[in-house]
């Protein structure tokens, strides 16, 4: 069972919204560690913050968990800038000592380069369309169950029919068009800058595959997903989704013990030399 990796990304935590799994992420940084920490955009929700946001101790005790991953295993951690956490922009590029705070950045690893960035990029193309990231299966059935109910109503008024089922199901159809132009986009940013792989976040669809021989990764969020990228000692990359862990609590819930190995995608696992990792800021812009 693998808990120490060599890097571990995690982004849109959304700190700051009722929707933040602020506890989880810190309870899977308890038992997960790593030499390098990415934290890719959107960690603090500054556009809530500025309307209905609110700050809780939940939300300070993800940044304490980062200092003391930093003093205790001397980790390195890049926070990222989102388009949530703009307002980084004040004071980017910034470092202090293990802490890197930056735009975007090249990622070296194993022979392989990486482009890191949160991804709002392409902010055009999602922006409408990111409820489709929490619409699954169960969520698709309810709607035909729900259809039903909405013709009866519409009859009893004179309306003609109404498919709510085949409203929903060609807005997923457009949607998933929108978000696999987005991945396609990215990859081929990546590869314009000579990167064999594109490390991203911002549309909430955890996500590790081949696009045209560019590695896409997506880590997802901490609203619904709840996942992670991880990449271990030999630059194989895989998925950690924290609902699919068992965990064992204490009775003061400070230490958390990992019972399960999280599932592991092979089929994008990455092999080489063993380089030493290398994280300068990138030159992209916007």
């Amino acid at each position: 069972m693998k808990t120490h990796f060599k890097t571990i990304v995690v982004s849109d935590l959304h700190l700051g919204t009722k929707g933040s799994k602020a506890k989880e992420v810190v309870r899977f940084l308890k038992n997960y560690h790593c030499e390098n920490l990415i934290l890719n955009g959107d960690i603090i929700d500054g556009w809530q913050l500025k309307k209905s946001g609110s700050w809780k101790r939940k939300h300070t005790r993800f940044f304490n968990r980062i200092l003391k991953m930093i003093d205790n295993d001397n980790t390195k951690v890049y926070y990222l800038r989102g388009n949530h956490d703009d307002f980084l922009d004040q004071i980017l590029p910034l470092e202090i000592g293990n802490l890197s705070i930056q735009k975007d950045i090249i990622y070296q690893s194993h022979g392989k380069k990486y482009l890191v960035l949160h991804g709002d990029v392409f902010d055009s193309i999602t922006t409408n369309l990111r409820w489709i990231a929490y619409l699954g299966d169960i969520g698709y059935t309810f709607l035909l169950w729900l259809n039903r109910f909405v013709n009866h109503y519409r009859r009893k008024r004179g309306l003609s029919y109404f498919s709510l089922s085949q409203y929903v199901k060609n807005k997923v159809k457009s949607a998933v068009s929108y978000i696999d132009k987005y991945e396609e986009e990215l990859a081929k940013m990546a590869k314009a800058k000579g990167c064999d792989g594109i490390i991203c976040g911002h549309i909430h669809k955890a996500e590790s595959r081949m696009i045209d021989g560019i590695a896409y990764h997506n880590s997802g969020d901490w609203v619904e997903t709840m996942s992670a990228l991880a990449e271990d000692f030999e630059g194989n990359w895989q998925l950690i989704h924290y609902n699919e862990l068992d965990f064992a609590r204490s009775t003061k819930d400070e230490k958390v013990i990992p019972l399960k190995a999280p599932h592991k995608y092979s089929e994008v696992s990455f092999f080489g030399s063993n380089d030493n990792i290398i994280l300068p800021p990138s030159s992209f812009e916007s």
